[in-house]
């Protein structure tokens, strides 16, 4: 328990349910003035909720918030701010056609005689940028601006708000080396005010760059309060994930000589985009399953979005079959074999309102055109086939996709992929949300699919799964590759070492 005089803000028991979810179970927090409190832990963790409680969007179930040792309950993020708590989001929440200036006074414009003051509102703009370091024009508009500049303006219109607390909500995730140096250095000066800074990021090069403290949180409750400086790195793996780490040595690396390497499907070189991945080297044989791993942030998703054509590669080349490839659309890597399955199914992959039928048949039909429909026979057809291979629970192909649980929509969308025979399957969070048999179901799927000769890139936080059923693992950190496992290297330890970064 830190000392009272140092305490700024102090949560106790905090608890939040929503229906059939506790998002928030008996969670202690406090942060110290003048010091950066870096917020952890993976999807679903409660970071998000505890934010939104500690800020007036929710109201909490049960438990106390004390701020400067007074009990406060914000009703709402203006409540939370008049208290002297201000939070900046991930996407800068300014209005892009009204100055800087309007931005940073917005809501507390200064008037006299009932007419706005616009020179008082540009000297109070100039010094809330002042406390950020920076100076510029604060008539300009603020689309004018860079996306670092922005997120400054954010910052200091915060602060021009209240004088606190701050929160972060991953301030980095737009912003490139410089720009994130720029931003700790404004930080540095502000936890040097006193103020208390919660950061949320899932870079951890970063957390331990700024922070002072580390909490992290997992399935809604607190796993503890560290000191950044005395908290190794695969310690904190190990307590974001669940899973203990031994203190065996990981495997050392090899040259990867005694292990026979496929033909290459895919090959990355450099391959990579300003705010996604950086310089992605990675290859992909034909019939193998390549896993990507590393934590919630860690650039798995981007890597897969710019294979598939949906974001652009700013840098380096993709070989297809050793020929240079880039994909302008997603339709054009479906035309070359390429089959995708988000992340997020209900919103990027089955669409609940149509038949699995209907769903089934969508890829194929968007590759072969509206000037070769398929025939309502071949529709049939193709989605009793796979009803029957994939093992869909469902009384029939007509039955909406809405009305099913949540492990036979994510078959539903991989027989959809399956229809378009694939050369390279695209699996993100394939198991997520799903029920155990349902899970062994699917990824006994993919060792056969394997078997078939198809090539597979399997994307899961599930480390045991990436391990178990992966020939090679790519490991990312902070939007990079860090390392590649193979053979009898991967296993669940060595892939936490390396995320860690102690791999030898």
């Amino acid at each position: 328990m830190p000392n009272a005089q140092t305490t700024l803000l102090e949560i106790r028991g905090l608890a939040k349910s929503f229906p059939g979810v506790k998002a928030l179970q008996g969670v202690d927090f406090t942060v110290r003035r003048g010091e950066v409190h870096a917020l952890m832990g993976e999807n679903g963790a409660g970071k998000s909720t505890l934010i939104k409680v500690l800020t007036g969007v929710y109201p909490r179930d049960s438990g106390t918030v004390r701020l400067d040792g007074a009990e406060i309950n914000a009703a709402s993020p203006k409540a939370a701010e008049a208290l002297g708590i201000s939070t900046v989001y991930q996407e800068v929440n300014l209005i892009p056609h009204l100055s800087v200036a309007e931005n940073i006074c917005l809501g507390r414009s200064i008037t006299r005689f009932g007419l706005i003051s616009w020179r008082a509102m540009a000297r109070r703009a100039e010094a809330a940028l002042a406390r950020v370091d920076l100076k510029l024009d604060v008539n300009q508009p603020v689309s004018s601006c860079s996306i670092a500049i922005q997120q400054m303006i954010a910052i200091a219109r915060a602060l021009d708000v209240s004088g606190k607390l701050l929160i972060l909500d991953e301030p980095t995730s737009s912003l490139d080396e410089k720009e994130v140096e720029e931003l700790f250095t404004v930080i540095r000066k502000l936890r040097a005010e006193g103020l208390g800074i919660v950061i949320v990021t899932h870079f951890m090069d970063q957390v331990y760059a700024i922070s002072d403290r580390i909490t992290v949180l997992r399935d809604g409750q607190l796993v503890g309060e560290y000191e950044t400086a005395k908290l190794p790195r695969t310690e904190l793996v190990s307590k974001m994930i669940g899973k203990e780490l031994s203190l065996v040595p990981t495997i050392p690396y090899d040259d990867g000589a005694a292990h026979a390497r496929p033909e290459p499907l895919v090959e990355l070189k450099n391959y990579g985009r300003a705010g996604s991945v950086t310089g992605m080297n990675l290859t992909i044989g034909k019939g193998e399953v390549v896993g990507l791993a590393g934590l919630l942030g860690s650039g798995r998703t981007e890597t897969a979005r710019l294979i598939f054509g949906i974001d652009k590669a700013q840098t380096g080349e993709m070989l297809l079959d050793g020929k240079p490839t880039q994909f302008g659309s997603p339709r054009q890597a479906i035309r070359a074999g390429f089959a995708f399955t988000p992340e997020n199914r209900k919103v990027d992959g089955i669409i609940p309102r149509l038949s699995i039928r209907e769903n089934i048949i969508l890829a194929l039909q968007a590759r072969q055109g509206a000037l070769k429909t398929l025939s309502r026979k071949e529709q049939e057809e193709l989605a009793e086939k796979y009803i029957k291979l994939i093992g869909i629970s469902t009384p029939g192909a007509e039955q909406l996709v809405v009305n099913l649980s949540g492990g036979n929509q994510q078959k539903v969308l991989l027989a959809r992929w399956l229809a378009t025979q694939p050369r390279l399957l695209i699996l993100d969070e394939p198991t997520r949300g799903i029920d155990v048999g349902a899970k062994a179901e699917i990824l006994k799927l993919v060792q056969s699919l394997r078997e078939q000769g198809m090539s597979i890139l399997f994307i899961s936080s599930e480390l045991e799964e990436v391990a178990r059923d992966s020939q090679r693992v790519v490991v990312l950190r902070d939007r990079a590759k860090v390392g590649e496992l193979s053979g009898k290297q991967v296993t669940e330890e060595n892939i936490m070492h390396t995320i860690a970064g102690h791999a030898k």
